[in-house]
């Protein structure tokens, strides 16, 4: 938050101070250390709530791939922060692959077998609600799903999610109202703090 108390104008500062970083990095390597300071955490919980066994080796493996496939970066295509989420959600794919090949009844993308449900009722203040929004959730389409717990969780915005999940931003907003409209059904009748906050685009 700014002395204005506008946290949206702190954080497009910081994403544009991202996006010069990444872009930089690829003539200057130094450019990229801010990144890991900043992004590291964020980036471990992504890993923790999916997949909490490996998340320190993940973490490492992204930052490992990110460093190697910074000149890929384009700010026109979308954010750093976009896109480092984007090179994590490839990294835990592979991992989920290869968990699947070694347990034929884990799904590669992981979901009920792997998915931290706890963190989704902590999202969701834990509350009674929280093992009835857990349901519809894990019931939600897997890209849908994807989309909003990007959000949820991690704090993107749509635009943001849709980079990661590489989906046009229509398309995610179109889908986010779909899994949104699932969720009110079952929490319309709740307590506003048992329902779960998800950031947003303005309208």
């Amino acid at each position: 938050m700014n002395e204005n108390g506008n946290t949206r104008g702190t954080r497009n500062l910081t994403g544009a101070g991202d996006d010069d970083s990444l872009a930089r990095s690829a003539r200057d390597p130094a450019a990229f250390e801010p990144l890991v300071t900043r992004h590291s955490t964020a980036l471990h919980g992504y890993f923790a709530r999916r997949a909490p066994v490996a998340a320190d080796d993940l973490l490492a493996e992204l930052w490992l791939q990110a460093y190697a496939a910074r000149q890929n970066f384009d700010p026109a295509r979308g954010s750093a922060r976009a896109w480092l989420f984007g090179v994590a959600r490839n990294v835990l794919s592979a991992h989920w692959r290869r968990l699947a090949q070694g347990r034929p009844g884990l799904l590669p993308s992981g979901d009920a077998d792997v998915m931290d449900w706890a963190a989704v009722d902590d999202r969701l203040d834990a509350s009674a609600l929280a093992p009835e929004l857990r349901r519809v959730i894990s019931e939600l389409p897997h890209e849908e799903k994807e989309l909003l717990l990007l959000i949820a969780w991690e704090q993107l915005t749509p635009t943001e999610a849709a980079a990661v999940v590489g989906i046009p931003a229509g398309t995610a907003r179109s889908r986010l109202h779909r899994a949104r409209g699932r969720l009110r059904a079952h929490a319309a009748l709740a307590p506003a703090k048992t329902r779960i906050q998800l950031t947003g685009d303005p309208a």
